[in-house]
Order: C-alpha cells, then sequence, then structure tokens
C-alpha cells in the first residue's frame, strides 16, 4: 500500500476500516462462520448459496459480506435497498448474463437493509435468485420471515446473527488498537484495561459502536509531551455517555422483549420480569401498551388464584396513563411484581375458550324458560320466568335449578385448581353441590 493509499485509508472510519480481511480475522459469530460451520465451508468451497443475514447493527453483517467477496470468485456487486430501485436489480442482472461484464464468474449481489425493498423490487430479484444467475446475500436488522417475500426467504439461507459478546468487543478493540496499517498500531495509545472493558459494557454488543468511541477518544485526546495518548475510563464515558440498550421498540426485539417479560411474570419470575420493564421503558415503549399486556396477564395467568392482581394491574393502568414517565414507571413494576409473585391459574382463560368452542361449533340448547327475563306480565303466561326459584330463599342460598340448557347439562368449563384464592372457590363449588344436584355434572 504506497503512503497515498495508506493517508486515504486513514480518512476512512475506524469502523469501516478494520472490516475483517480473511475468516480468520472474523471476530462473533461463531455459530454460523467457526470453524466446520456451514456457512464457512461453503465460502471456503467456493460454493456459495443465497443467503439472508439478519441481527442487530454492529454485529458484522457487511463486514460478513464483504469479507465472503473477498474470498470466493464470485464478482460482487453492492446495492443498497434504501437507494436503488427496479431498474438497478435490472441492470446487475443484465452485467451477470453478460459473459464479457460478468468476466465468466458468478455474480454476488449485495443488498443492504434488504426489508427495504418492496414487494415490486423483491418480485424482480426472485426469478434471477431461483434459476442462480446471482447469488444474494441479503443484510437485514429486521426478522425476514416478517418483512421479506416468503418466496424470496425460502430460497434463501436465513443466518440469524447476535450481538456480539463484550470478550469478542475486547479482542476487536485490541486489533484495532495493535494494526499498524488500518487501526491504530503506529500510534502511541496508552489505554487501560478498565477503559477497554468500559467500551466493551456500554457497546452494548455492537461492534461499530465501540470503534467509533475507540476512534473518537484517539482522535480527540491530546498527546502528552512525549507524544503519548493516554485513554482512561473517564475519557471514555465523555464519549459514550450512555450504554447502548438491545432493545428497538419498533423492531423485532420490541416483540422479544415483551414476550420476554409476559412469560416472566407467567413463570412467577418478579427479577427477570422487571429487567426485561427496565429495558422496554428505558427503550421509550409505550407506557399503555406495557400496561396492558400486564393487565391481560393478570387476567389470563392469575385469574381466580388472585383476584386483586387484576386490581392492581387496572389501577396501575390508570395511574401510568394520568401521571406519564417517569412516575409511571412505579404503577408498572408494581403491578408487574404483583402478576409475577401471585399464584397462578388460567382455569378461567380456559373456561371461556371451552365455552366459545361449542357456541361456535354446536348446538348449546335453549335457555331454561324459568332463566328468562318477563318484562311484560303477558310473558308469564307464556312461560317466561315461570318456575323460577330466588336462590336467597333456601338454605345456604342457594336454589336447586338446572341453570344450563339441557343440551349442554353435563358440560363443565370451569374448573378451579387448589391454588390460592381458587382452593376456597373449590371448596365452596363443593358445598353449592349438596344444595343443589344439577352442579353435580360428575
Amino acid at each position: 500500500m504506497s503512503y497515498a493509499d495508506m493517508e486515504n485509508n486513514m480518512n476512512m472510519p475506524l469502523a469501516y476500516r478494520m472490516s475483517p480481511e480473511s475468516l480468520d480475522e472474523y471476530i462473533g459469530q461463531e455459530h454460523i462462520i467457526g470453524k466446520g460451520k456451514m456457512l464457512r465451508r461453503m465460502i471456503e468451497a467456493d460454493r456459495l448459496s443465497s443467503v439472508i443475514l439478519f441481527g442487530p447493527p454492529g454485529v458484522g453483517k457487511t463486514a460478513l459480506s464483504r469479507l465472503i467477496a473477498r474470498t470466493t470468485s464470485c464478482k460482487f456487486v453492492k446495492l443498497n435497498a434504501v437507494s436503488a430501485g427496479v431498474g438497478d436489480i435490472k441492470k446487475v442482472v443484465a452485467d451477470a448474463l453478460n459473459p464479457i461484464l460478468s468476466e465468466g464468474k458468478k455474480t454476488l449481489l449485495f443488498i443492504d437493509e434488504i426489508h427495504r425493498f418492496n414487494k415490486l423490487q423483491q418480485d424482480a430479484l426472485l426469478p434471477y435468485v431461483e434459476d442462480g444467475t446471482v447469488v444474494l446475500i441479503g443484510a437485514t436488522t429486521e426478522n425476514p420471515f416478517f418483512e421479506v417475500n416468503k418466496a424470496l426467504v425460502s430460497r434463501s439461507t436465513v443466518l440469524k446473527m447476535e450481538h456480539l459478546k463484550e470478550s469478542d468487543i475486547v479482542r476487536i478493540l485490541r486489533q484495532s488498537l495493535e494494526n499498524k496499517t488500518r487501526g491504530y498500531g503506529s500510534l502511541d495509545v496508552d489505554i487501560d484495561e478498565e477503559a477497554i472493558n468500559s467500551i466493551a459494557l456500554m457497546a452494548g454488543g455492537d461492534a461499530r459502536k465501540a470503534l467509533n468511541a475507540l476512534e473518537l477518544a484517539v482522535t480527540t485526546t491530546q498527546s502528552d509531551g512525549n507524544g503519548v495518548i493516554h485513554i482512561d475510563k473517564d475519557v471514555i464515558s465523555d464519549c459514550m455517555q450512555n450504554r447502548v440498550i438491545q432493545f428497538d421498540k419498533n423492531g423485532e426485539s420490541h416483540y422479544d422483549n415483551i414476550s420476554a417479560m409476559i412469560k416472566s411474570m407467567r413463570g412467577s419470575e418478579p427479577d427477570a420480569a422487571t429487567l426485561y420493564l427496565a429495558r422496554a421503558l428505558s427503550a421509550g415503549e409505550d407506557i399503555e401498551f406495557l400496561a396492558r399486556r400486564i393487565m391481560i396477564c393478570a387476567a389470563e395467568d392469575v385469574g381466580l388464584a388472585n383476584p386483586n392482581a387484576l386490581l392492581v394491574a387496572v389501577a396501575a393502568y390508570q395511574c401510568a396513563v394520568a401521571v406519564g414517565m417517569p412516575e409511571a414507571r412505579i404503577p408498572l413494576s408494581q403491578a408487574c411484581i404483583m402478576v409475577a409473585t401471585s399464584p397462578k391459574s388460567n382455569a378461567s382463560y380456559l373456561a371461556i375458550d371451552s365455552a366459545l368452542e361449542d357456541v361456535n361449533n354446536r348446538d348449546t340448547g335453549s335457555i331454561p324458560m324459568y332463566l328468562r327475563n318477563a318484562p311484560v306480565e303477558g310473558m308469564k303466561d307464556l312461560g317466561y320466568s315461570m318456575g323460577y326459584k330466588y336462590a336467597h330463599d333456601f338454605a345456604g342460598h342457594i336454589a336447586e335449578l338446572q341453570f344450563m340448557p339441557s343440551a349442554s347439562e353435563k358440560t363443565k368449563y370451569y374448573n378451579p385448581t387448589s391454588i390460592g384464592y381458587e382452593k376456597k372457590v373449590s371448596e365452596y363449588l363443593e358445598a353449592v353441590k349438596k344444595y343443589n344436584k344439577f352442579f353435580d355434572k360428575d
């Protein structure tokens, strides 16, 4: 590399300069690119098929695509879905079919942000991926199973990329500090262990964030009289400000986080439920959405095992909406923990679903005449309301009546558990059978 090339290279962002140049230099994503893994075997054998890489920002999707282009014999073409159109796709295909322009090589088409392609653009690409005219590498931060044409997904290998581990970020940072041609190896940078670990922690699994922070720290810190650039944790804290939260309230992590929060409440784990609530609040999640999910969980998963859980959840919803953030975090936390620490029963949830299934799929019978309303005197002459027994006139305040339609008289929807308050419900319903034989449906 000439001095001019080196100077031009150093004007590029550090994150771009440090893009790996070999498979061995690539750090992270061992589950897809490690020794013996499928993608690595495909690359090393130069037998690449279409691939869609999806995962959060800064985990190496674009770097991996550049690396694939560098290590295979394919002709590499890059499009960005934000700015490219159908015409650009047609040009790539035309060049790929031209033996002179394609140099007799397969064309590897890298499309960044592929989820931003509309249906027309994705449909225009589909036949050429299918017949192998181009080998597609799509990169996206969104779940392709939701955001990308199903036909395109079915013709590609979908690989999920994860947030980088802190140890991976540390290795990337050290690599950047030691590399003399692309990193800061030619400078005398004195950065302590605590500062490097601080970057790795605050980057939240995003290598680009980490490298941008390192670059800002190095380029804005004055060297001492001996030409040494001293970087400590305080400098890094100033450069990064706040830790990157691994959460996007409009993306896949929105659904993952709320799913984890609900399952933690259902699983009676208050600490985990509180953590996922905090992540959602920190990312600016809609507090009404969070409150609604807590209310639903209180009704569905706690039910009558602790009837007060729903009352607390509803009150928390009203309070959170009334006061807004940041105070809304307090009632939401109270309700979340209340649901998580309550005994659980989904008996009432199962009861209504079972009853709806019957109502929608079979004849459940007619309402007994003695249970019907008779607002007009003449209706009683037709039998409406006749024979009804007022419960409070009988022992135990229970009248002996069949309340179910005849066609459903032996059907049982609600099966209370012996947990929490529902244990008392079970005992009460057993007592009812002593006064009303129609309650015994066994």
